[in-house]
């Protein structure tokens, strides 16, 4: 019995250790442009709280390629305050897209995935359709 007790006391600590507490709640972490114009960025802002019992820090916003630029706030974030991550999309090559930005925390294992998505479309054709922008 002593022995199972053991066992059971010690899963529960490497669980324990293992499991994220959160810090950041992101409004949403997906966005779809719908269709947007080829040669004309589109931006989205990512809205954020921290609601960690402690300040926490960014280490970085790192997207996945060239074509999507994340903008982060880089000094430390208060218990219970509001900030952004801006992420930008070049549409310069045609056809539906999906690009993820990985969010890192300092201090926390499990990052955050912002995902944005849309079709870029040859301009003249989205000049007479009204692209969803934020």
């Amino acid at each position: 019995m002593k022995k199972l007790s053991f066992l059971l006391v010690m899963l529960l600590s490497v669980a324990g250790a293992f499991a994220q507490t959160k810090s950041l709640e992101f409004k949403d972490t997906k966005h779809s442009f719908g269709k947007i114009s080829q040669h004309t960025p589109v931006t989205y802002i990512f809205n954020f709280k921290n609601i960690a019992a402690k300040p926490i820090v960014i280490e970085s916003a790192v997207a996945e390629c060239g074509c999507t630029t994340p903008v982060y706030p880089k000094g430390v974030i208060a218990k219970g305050a509001s900030n952004t991550v801006k992420v930008t999309y070049n549409a310069e090559a045609m056809g539906a897209f999906t690009k993820r930005v990985t969010v890192k925390l300092a201090n926390v294992a499990e990052p955050i995935v912002l995902t944005i998505d849309g079709e870029v479309i040859d301009g003249k054709t989205a000049a007479t359709e009204k692209p969803v922008k934020s």
